[in-house]
């Protein structure tokens, strides 16, 4: 089989190349994929240069999330062959097949194609511990969303909607907020990254907003702390911009909010139950339709170098599909 590797940590993609590798067998428990979809998220780049939380060794076949189906089982796994799965791990999707333990992999909502599916877990994982969990969200509430055309925030404004919240979207150009305004209607798209605190009070009658939804930090956060309600929820999500944004205790106590990290996929490895409610919850959202992932763009395997490339130029609104069989 053919599969995309990180060979070395490098810049410009430079350590990723195609190579052959044998197609895996799976063992008790575990369930051999073929890869129909694999969603790229910002993580995914960040690992090609050793930038990322979570550094796996190199080399590895790098990717978080997938759609397949079902081609082996091993004993006791609980799927069948044919079954239609979405899939889930730090690496590995972006390769034509692909040994998941069973607790990574859950039925595909039949409503949603392969590249929506696979484009499903992760993003809405996130927005859902975010807002659910750490957030406490209320109908009504007011949310403040960054990076709203991204991966994660797109999922963020798409959540929030079905839970009732109102939102405020912010993006980094016109055409990605004309875009999120045209997918989810939110109740105001503002342009930023920066810039928005005197429109956000504005909109909000002077008292900000509820909760910040924050996966760009940097001058983000920053600005994101004069425009957040007392008692108000700032969540760390991530570090797109490339500062890590450090923040005077004086200032929360002053206005009573707080800041809240958020890592969904260590806090459902923390609480297993409520991890597997978080992952029922979405599942369950994505079946009724109250959600649906946005693609981006879907490309074959060949051009893995135009997939990772958009998203180093922030172009990407929604999730780029890899289609390892394409």
């Amino acid at each position: 089989m053919r599969a995309v590797e990180v060979g070395a940590l490098a810049p410009d993609l430079a350590g990723l190349s195609i190579v052959e590798k044998p197609i895996p067998v799976p063992g008790p428990g575990e369930v051999l994929v073929r890869i129909e979809a694999a969603a790229l998220g910002f993580p995914d780049l960040l690992m090609t240069e050793g930038l990322y939380q979570a550094k796996p060794p190199v080399p590895f076949v790098p990717g978080m999330e997938a759609s397949g189906t079902v081609a082996a089982v091993g004993e006791g796994a609980g799927f069948a062959v044919g079954d239609e799965v979405i899939v889930g791990g730090l690496t590995g999707a972006v390769q034509q097949y692909a040994v998941y333990p069973a607790a990574a992999v859950s039925p595909k909502p039949a409503r949603l194609s392969f590249g929506q599916a696979a484009g499903l877990r992760a993003a809405y994982l996130t927005a859902h511990v975010s807002l659910v969990r750490c957030g406490r969200a209320e109908p009504g509430d007011w949310l403040l969303v960054h990076g709203a055309a991204g991966g994660v925030g797109l999922a963020a404004v798409d959540m929030a909607r079905a839970l009732g919240l109102r939102v405020i979207a912010v993006a980094s150009s016109e055409d990605k907020l004309a875009r999120v305004r045209d997918l989810f209607a939110p109740d105001h798209a503002i342009l930023g990254p920066t810039g928005f605190r005197e429109q956000v009070l504005e909109i909000t009658g002077g008292k900000g907003v509820q909760i910040v939804y924050d996966p760009v930090g940097g001058d983000v956060f920053d600005e994101s702390t004069r425009c957040i309600a007392f008692g108000g929820r700032l969540l760390v999500v991530g570090f797109a911009s490339g500062r890590i944004p450090e923040i005077r205790a004086n200032i929360p106590l002053i206005k009573g909010f707080s800041v809240v990290g958020v890592r969904a996929g260590e806090f459902g490895r923390k609480f297993p139950e409520l991890g597997r409610e978080n992952v029922a919850a979405i599942m369950k959202m994505a079946e009724e339709g109250t959600i649906t992932p946005t693609v981006h763009r879907e490309v074959p395997l060949d051009d893995f170098r135009d997939a990772y490339g958009a998203m180093r130029d922030r172009s990407v609104v929604g999730r780029t599909i890899i289609l390892p069989h394409a």
